[in-house]
């Protein structure tokens, strides 16, 4: 038999196909066609249209209920925090209290147990400062001992706080609502907390905490609207504008029922 040929051409190198060159002056900018990308309605806010992390449509819808449904005066009074000035004030105050980190604690501990190895006289007292959790408050607050007891108003879930201001004014405490729990976590070295107290401040702060002891009895304590008002009812943009609607349907129609009586 003859031998086959090879289907291989002999000699003949294998040609590449060219890959045309990138113009420089004319880079190519390929473009993306999703929702998004780069055809967008010009001067459009797409905000709405963005998935949001679950905490914030929480927080978002939380805050349209409390819009819309009836909200009874245990629960609108968080509602009603002290302001910026005020709030500012404050917390200066509370600021100069706050309580020792664990590595003073051990300093100031070591140092008055080696006065006492000494025999230089009696431990020095432990200075005044914020005292900070719920159930701690609650005992200040029932045994008297609390000046000043503030609250934060975004505590989540409120019954937590909910039975705070209502004990306060039984016990005769000074209470405040203020924005917000991070705030008052600041003080406290945590994240957040939902109550703080003061207990006693140093002669110097003494004029200070009575001011705001009294601003406390007379915008809190002591304030009857506060503890009366009821909350909420507020529609939506669309139903106040159906509700107008209707009523000026009703007042035309009204009109027209008066003119034909006229005749």
């Amino acid at each position: 038999m003859a031998p086959k040929k090879s289907s291989k051409s002999k000699g003949k190198a294998p040609v590449k196909a060219s890959t045309p060159k990138a113009d420089p002056l004319f880079p190519a900018r390929p473009r993306s066609f999703n929702v998004g990308g780069s055809i967008r309605p010009a001067g459009r806010d797409l905000s709405r249209f963005v998935r949001w992390p679950k905490y914030v449509r929480i927080q978002r819808q939380r805050a349209v209920l409390y819009q819309r449904l009836k909200v009874p005066p245990a629960v609108n009074q968080f509602t009603k925090a002290i302001g910026k000035n005020e709030a500012a004030g404050v917390f200066k105050l509370l600021n100069n209290y706050r309580p020792e980190t664990t590595a003073a604690k051990k300093q100031r501990q070591r140092g008055a147990a080696a006065d006492a190895a000494k025999g230089k006289g009696k431990t020095a007292n432990v200075p005044h400062q914020l005292k900070f959790g719920l159930k701690h408050v609650t005992t200040l607050v029932e045994e008297k001992k609390a000046s000043l007891v503030l609250i934060a108003c975004d505590v989540d879930p409120i019954e937590l706080v909910l039975w705070l201001p209502a004990l306060c004014r039984k016990m005769e405490v000074p209470f405040m609502i203020v924005k917000d729990k991070a705030r008052l976590g600041t003080l406290v070295h945590q994240k957040t907390a939902a109550v703080v107290a003061l207990t006693g401040v140093n002669k110097e702060d003494a004029s200070q905490l009575k001011i705001f002891q009294d601003l406390g009895l007379e915008k809190f304590n002591k304030n009857a609207e506060l503890m009366r008002k009821w909350g909420g009812g507020i529609m939506g943009l669309k139903t106040q504008a159906k509700l107008d609607k209707r009523a000026k349907a009703l007042a035309i129609e009204e009109a027209k029922k008066v003119a034909s009586l006229k005749r």
